[in-house]
């Protein structure tokens, strides 16, 4: 099957020209309704969901990259398999490609089932695309096409022309869902902007009561520190780094990196002691550049920032939430109650007027957290 469709043509047009994001996301469904509209196999599925569960194997190593998995399947069984580990480390092709003769198996006349189209640039790594031709694959079935300006559709137009076919769209949501912060980035050239906040059983994020501390469980922390880990940048402002002094780093999960911490401090006001303006981590001070939310997210982005945690305060949160620019909210409840509250501001009505509708709702540790999402632009 081709898989140059008009809807992916119609859908770069758009985005060249600057449309709305509402027009974007009309096009985004009838794109994933087309290539969802093919009937699969169950070996299919069964092989691409073999695929999705090892490329979580890469998950914190690999940004500004995609998460990305490749089996190679041959009379009916999967003799090798692939994903990207780290930066600059194999892609899952190649990696699948090596896996196979190292096993003593020949990748000639194998099926290739891919999360992501491959790539056919060269980058830290050779295209992706010239590996799976001199591996002599009969076929390539793959479940998003990447988005990405550098590949969008060359990767299958480039096997085509080689005599390999491509199929496209076989668990599609599922891989989009996986790669989702890489997509949103694509997409909106801005980092998807994740909310973490807590709250007492009363609503308050603090308590400024003399000898008050930290007020959620050490089950909830490493579930945060898993959530920093999952994420490119932690974004406060500088009112939270004065009274809390935090280290805003991974410390409590496996990593092989650290978040870049980012401090809003438009006055210029940062205690010069803090902690992270003197441990090893970088930290970017947004002081006389800071000139507003929109035009801070899209200098992360050029920094290959995909996925922005945001830790506070309140003041920042709020301003997020006006701008209707947070993608996702992780609303932390504990039981305990502040003795000296500060309100959070955090009502039903601000989070709808966000566009944030409740996703579903989690336990980390001893508190129940609920997960907003932010709510699919209508045509």
């Amino acid at each position: 099957m081709n898989i140059y469709s008009p809807i992916l043509i119609i859908l770069a047009f758009f985005r060249y020209l600057g449309r709305s994001e509402k027009m974007q996301a009309v096009m985004k469904k009838m794109y994933l309704g087309w290539v969802m509209s093919e009937d699969w196999s169950e070996d299919e599925r069964t092989f691409m969901e073999r695929a999705l569960l090892i490329a979580e194997r890469g998950r914190g190593k690999v940004s500004p990259n995609p998460l990305v998995g490749c089996v190679l399947v041959k009379d009916g069984h999967i003799i090798a398999e692939g994903w990207h580990d780290h930066l600059g480390g194999l892609h899952a092709e190649q990696m699948a490609i090596h896996d196979a003769e190292e096993k003593g198996h020949s990748p000639n006349g194998a099926t290739a089932y891919v999360t992501l189209e491959p790539c056919n640039h060269f980058g830290r790594t050779p295209p992706c695309t010239e590996a799976l031709m001199w591996a002599g694959v009969k076929e390539v079935i793959i479940a998003h096409h990447d988005p990405n300006p550098t590949v969008r559709g060359d990767g299958c137009r480039v096997l085509e022309q080689a005599g390999i076919p491509t199929r496209v769209g076989l668990m599609v949501e599922e891989a989009n869902e996986q790669m989702r912060a890489f997509m949103h980035w694509c997409e909106h050239r801005r980092p998807l902007v994740t909310v973490k906040i807590a709250v007492d059983a009363n609503g308050s994020v603090d308590d400024t009561s003399e000898g008050s501390k930290r007020f959620t469980s050490h089950g909830c922390l490493e579930k945060v520190h898993e959530l920093r880990r999952d994420c490119d940048a932690v974004l406060v402002g500088v009112e939270t780094v004065n009274r809390d002094d935090p280290q805003l780093n991974v410390r409590m999960v496996p990593s092989t990196k650290q978040p870049l911490r980012v401090v809003i401090d438009p006055n210029q006001r940062i205690n010069p002691k803090a902690t992270l303006l003197n441990d090893e981590g970088e930290t970017l001070l947004m002081q006389e550049s800071f000139t507003g939310m929109p035009s801070l997210l899209h200098q992360l982005a050029d920094r290959d920032i995909q996925r922005l945690l945001v830790e506070g305060g309140p003041t920042t949160v709020a301003r997020l939430l006006e701008q209707q620019l947070v993608d996702e909210m992780f609303l932390v409840h504990s039981t305990v109650v502040h003795r000296s509250p500060v309100p959070s501001g955090l009502d039903a009505s601000k989070l709808a007027l966000a566009g944030l509708l409740l996703d579903q709702e989690y336990v980390w540790g001893e508190e129940r957290v609920e997960h907003y999402l932010k709510a699919p632009t209508e045509a």
